[in-house]
């Protein structure tokens, strides 16, 4: 019979004003905002630099966000294995040609591709001329769940450029959908019809922000780990807590955008991003919004400039 003192040691007991609301009584930390140089990818060997916040966060390194961890890859021509215990990991292509080895297969890549592994922890990646990429996966999330990958939930996926490319431009051009907010291209596959995501944690939007335009401010319950692909000088984002009277942000902090630079956006954080350089610019967008979906809690809300509301998108009915 087990000792009675062994199976309650663990055992505490807290009012629920003390306890319900472990971010408001600051017992645990938020997201931080964080903002990474693309000074990374100018120079120097190969390597894999994480963006690692997880000290701020209070879970085990390295860690973006609570779910996900983002890496900078550097390749100066040769090879680099990357490793990681995950369901889902995504290389985007910032720059170079070249392959990348894991379950089983070869896989060519060259500029401005997306590839996506299931639950397999190794893939070798190949440059003879080098090449920067940028690595996203869903560790964090199994570590603080004490499990690791058994099953692939989806077979490895490559998007191509021109592909991508050609969509977002279909879009940018139909008199009715240029006119949203986000003109951009959601990234899905094939085995995930409900919730529409590039894999079953992972979502991901390839999005132009296009030249002399406002994206107006918004905001969602999923961290965004955003990178951006290219721009001039003149590109910017905005991201704050409250919205003023005009459905601005107020006191906001402004992030000018940087080709090759990536920054976290915290979870209901207001955001707007801004285009006053003449010409068009691209970004990335990676969330943990596909688990959110599948759970029925992200709520992406809009807000209407010069309005007195704003238009909410939830998964309630």
């Amino acid at each position: 019979m087990a000792n009675d003192s062994a199976l309650t040691k663990d055992a505490l007991y807290y009012d629920y004003a003390s306890a319900a609301n472990p971010l408001y009584q600051k017992i645990i930390g938020p997201v931080p905002y964080r903002a990474f140089s693309p000074e990374f990818f100018d120079s120097g060997p190969t390597r894999i630099q994480p963006l690692d916040l997880s000290q701020e966060l209070g879970c085990p390194s390295p860690a973006t966000s609570p779910a996900l961890c983002a890496n900078f890859i550097r390749l100066s021509g040769g090879s680099l294995q990357t490793s990681a215990q995950a369901t889902s990991q995504l290389f985007f292509i910032y720059y170079g040609v070249g392959r990348t080895d894991a379950c089983g297969q070869s896989i060519s890549w060259e500029k401005g591709d997306f590839i996506v592994l299931p639950a397999h922890d190794q893939a070798l990646h190949h440059s003879d001329g080098g090449a920067g990429i940028y690595w996203v996966h869903d560790a964090p999330l199994l570590r603080y769940l004490g499990v690791a990958p058994v099953v692939a939930r989806f077979a490895p996926t490559l998007f191509r450029h021109e592909q991508a490319q050609a969509k977002l431009e279909q879009i940018a051009s139909d008199p009715a959908t240029s006119k949203a907010n986000r003109v951009s291209v959601l990234l899905a596959n094939g085995e995930f019809p409900q919730t529409r995501t590039i894999t079953h944690t992972l979502w991901a939007m390839f999005g132009v922000l296009p030249k002399d335009k406002v994206q107006f401010p918004h905001r969602h319950e999923s961290v965004a780990l955003d990178f951006v692909i290219d721009c001039k000088p003149g590109c910017y984002t905005l991201i704050g807590t409250e919205l003023g009277n005009d459905g601005m942000i107020k006191n906001a902090h402004r992030e000018d955008w940087k080709p090759g630079a990536s920054f976290v956006t915290p979870p209901g954080y207001w955001h707007s991003h801004h285009n006053e350089s003449g010409e068009n610019a691209h970004v990335l967008p990676i969330q943990d919004a596909a688990l959110h979906t599948f759970l029925r809690t992200l709520e992406i809300t809009f807000s209407h400039p010069n309005h007195d509301h704003t238009t909410h998108i939830s998964q309630r009915p």
